[in-house]
């Protein structure tokens, strides 16, 4: 039959057939399934929070090029009780100096809030776990975790051992932590126990079962006397749908479940771990463990973030603060030197930014809609339901706004420095200063490698936009100034100052002293206007000084410039000093 004309010939699905790859598939098994017909949890909700735990300083630490310095380990921990976070693994100190003095610092310096459970990981031998529990001497509340091997792939390549004798080693290393806890600990330490059949995801569930039994014979779980009991996706491997059937599983054949502690750790090796831990909540689990951001080994351990916000954006309370969600992340940056990628749910430079005009104009109307939905209803846009086209969260309950995110959605992985620079010298960066000056410290370590060490980024900090007595780089150095201002608010700038090393008297009238300064240099042959200025406080107290941020356009260059002084007005002129002399290096 001939084709209609103007009309495209229709295309079959059969012209989109896919066709084989030639990668070795049949190198690879598929997961099992497990035989659960009436199952439960598809129908269930999370209408409450779970158990947290982060393991941010152990299982995210060790994922670390670089592992975390004492300090930046402290300051991780620091944020994660500012956080909330009740339950925090701090590391495993057994397997080195390090882990163990950071254990024992926290303890003899008293950072532990009574109501906050540290956890420590240990394997199953006998030196390593008396050295483990030594590690939590003084404790008001302490953990300890311990593991070993239970798939079959370890039990035969690694271990060479049978069922019998793996569960052995579960059940006699519960024995000699309780051992060692009744010796080491006194009355004053709240002591658990937890125990993880790795890699659960690849052990068959009647043995996972088996052993846990095993080591529940143990301990003795009753009233007061919880086990946990961690089964750990060490490996990703199936859907999340599997995932939660082993959970299940094992949830409904555990016995003294009502003492049992069921945590879900999962790693991200398929992508699906958010998924995962969420649907082996929803089948029985009561707490989570992961890491911020996701860190962790491979493709990284579940995400806290991402988990902790889901909820939030269903109307559930995490019980986790997030609300400064961008200082969570430079924290995070900092300590584990990698950077939170700009697309990251929630938390990325990105996630809260339209490019599309369509998208921009829907979101324009959501924002008019909810402040009209508001007023109607005589409340506040923050006491009636969120409902903005593309924005699941309303940015600013995060310490966003959907404005400023647009401002400066170039400014990905810039937090580590951002942060290096509030934290330690209180100056809080402008958004775009922060991508002028990353692009300085990128050009250093391109040029020399290796990393950029704090006291590093400071240095080249000075050197770039301070000039002072010891280093007097630059065409302009300030001395002295005054201001005085008429009747009608018309400011005159008196500045004593030294211009290409000579003495001189520089002499402006604006509608400010910014103004008149700009007039003054104008008058020298310096042309420059300003873009933006902020200014803040670095301290409390009547001696504070202020930090003065001005963007300035300069013979065609956009530069930024900083001045620090007790007095407002001066540090305002040398923020611009610092920005013409950067001009003319």
């Amino acid at each position: 039959m001939s084709q209609p004309v103007g009309r495209p010939t229709p295309v079959t699905n059969a012209t989109h057939t896919q066709k084989p790859s030639r990668m070795p598939v049949h190198k690879y098994g598929r997961y099992e399934a497990v035989d659960i017909p009436d199952r439960t949890w598809p129908e269930k909700r999370i209408t409450k929070a779970p158990r947290w735990l982060s393991t941010d300083l152990r299982d995210g630490n060790q994922a670390l090029i670089d592992p975390m310095s004492p300090a930046r380990k402290r300051e991780m921990f620091d944020l994660l009780v500012r956080m909330g976070y009740k339950e925090i693994e701090v590391g495993f100190p057994s397997s080195g100096e390090t882990d163990f003095n950071f254990v024992r610092s926290i303890i003899e310096e008293g950072a532990v809030p009574e109501d906050v459970t540290i956890s420590v990981l240990t394997q199953a031998r006998e030196e390593l776990i008396e050295r483990t529990v030594e590690s939590l001497r003084g404790a008001h509340r302490a953990t300890v975790h311990l593991y070993n091997a239970t798939a079959p792939v370890f039990r035969r390549v690694v271990f060479r051992g049978s069922r019998e004798q793996v569960k052995q080693i579960a059940v006699d290393g519960t024995r000699l932590v309780m051992e060692y806890a009744d010796k080491i600990l006194g009355d004053e330490t709240v002591f658990g126990y937890q125990y993880s059949p790795e890699i659960f995801t690849d052990t068959e569930l009647d043995f996972a079962l088996e052993v846990c039994e095993g080591v529940m014979d143990v301990w003795q779980p009753e009233d007061g006397r919880e086990i946990i009991l961690n089964l750990p996706a060490t490996v990703e491997r199936s859907t999340p749908s599997t995932h939660a059937d082993r959970f299940e599983w094992m949830s409904r054949n555990l016995s003294r479940r009502e003492h049992v502690c069921l945590s879900v750790h999962p790693h991200n090796d398929r992508g699906t771990a958010v998924a995962a831990a969420e649907l082996a909540i929803m089948a029985g689990a009561d707490r989570i463990e992961g890491c911020l951001f996701g860190q962790g080994e491979r493709t990284g351990n579940v995400d806290l973030v991402t988990l902790g916000m889901n909820l939030f954006s269903q109307g559930v309370d995490p019980q986790i603060d997030f609300s400064q969600i961008d200082e969570i992340r430079r924290t995070s940056e900092y300590c584990n030197q990698m950077e939170v990628h700009p697309r990251h749910p929630y938390a990325g430079d990105l996630v809260y930014t339209a490019f599309s005009g369509s998208h921009q104009d829907a979101i324009k109307k959501g924002f008019d809609a909810m402040e009209a939905a508001a007023a109607a209803a005589g409340k506040t846009v923050d006491d009636i339901e969120w409902a903005v086209p593309y924005l699941p969260i309303d940015p600013k309950d995060v310490g966003r706004s959907y404005e400023a995110v647009i401002r400066v959605n170039s400014q990905s992985g810039k937090g580590g420095i951002a942060y290096v620079l509030k934290n330690d010298h209180k100056l809080d960066l402008p958004r775009r200063m922060q991508i002028e000056f990353s692009k300085i410290i990128q050009a250093k370590t391109d040029a020399e490698g290796g990393e950029v060490t704090p006291k590093d980024i400071w240095s080249v900090f000075q050197d770039e936009y301070l000039p002072n007595p010891d280093n007097p780089w630059g065409r302009i150095q300030l001395r002295s100034g005054q201001t005085t201002t008429d009747k009608d608010g018309t400011d005159t700038l008196t500045v004593e100052a030294v211009v290409d090393g000579a003495e001189t008297v520089l002499t402006g009238v604006g509608n400010g002293p910014i103004s008149a300064f700009f007039a003054a240099l104008q008058a020298i042959g310096i042309d420059v206007r300003l873009l933006d200025y902020q200014e803040h406080t670095m301290s409390e107290g009547a001696s504070a000084q202020a930090a003065s941020y001005i963007e300035c356009a300069i013979d065609g260059k956009v530069l930024w410039g900083i001045g620090i002084d007790a007095n407002t007005t001066r540090a305002s002129l040398k923020a611009v000093v610092s920005a013409v002399n950067r001009a003319a290096r």
